[in-house]
Order: C-alpha cells, then structure tokens, then sequence
C-alpha cells in the first residue's frame, strides 16, 4: 500500500496543542486510537511539508476523488 493507492477507510484527525507543550495529531477511525505527539519545531516541519504537497497538487491539476 502506498500514498496513491486509494483505500475506503474514514477517519477523523485532530490536530492541537497538549498541556506539555507539544503538537498532538490525533487520528481516530475504525476502532483505532492513534496519537502522534510532535515538537513545536517538527510540527512546524511537517506544516511545511503538507504545504509543498498542496502546492505540488494543485500544480498537477488538483484532481479530486470520485
């Protein structure tokens, strides 16, 4: 499985600060749990990250699922 393989799973994320100062993903689906907890310095990297991919997307035409 890869990033373009599509799949038809839903899931929800939330992204927030905790009370020790550092940024939580959360990502809740299908009976599963999954906290990811982050440095505000490697949020900040991965912000950038999911911003380049978004610029490279809508480059390529943005196309959207069906």
């Amino acid at each position: 499985m890869g990033i373009n393989d599509e799949r038809d799973i839903e899931a929800n994320l939330q992204i927030g600060p905790t009370e020790l100062g550092m940024v939580r993903l959360f990502i809740e689906g299908d009976g599963i749990e999954i906290p990811m907890d982050f440095t505000p310095d490697e949020a900040h990297e991965i912000a950038e990250e999911i911003m380049a991919a978004a610029t490279r997307a809508r480059q390529s035409g943005g196309k959207k699922r069906r």
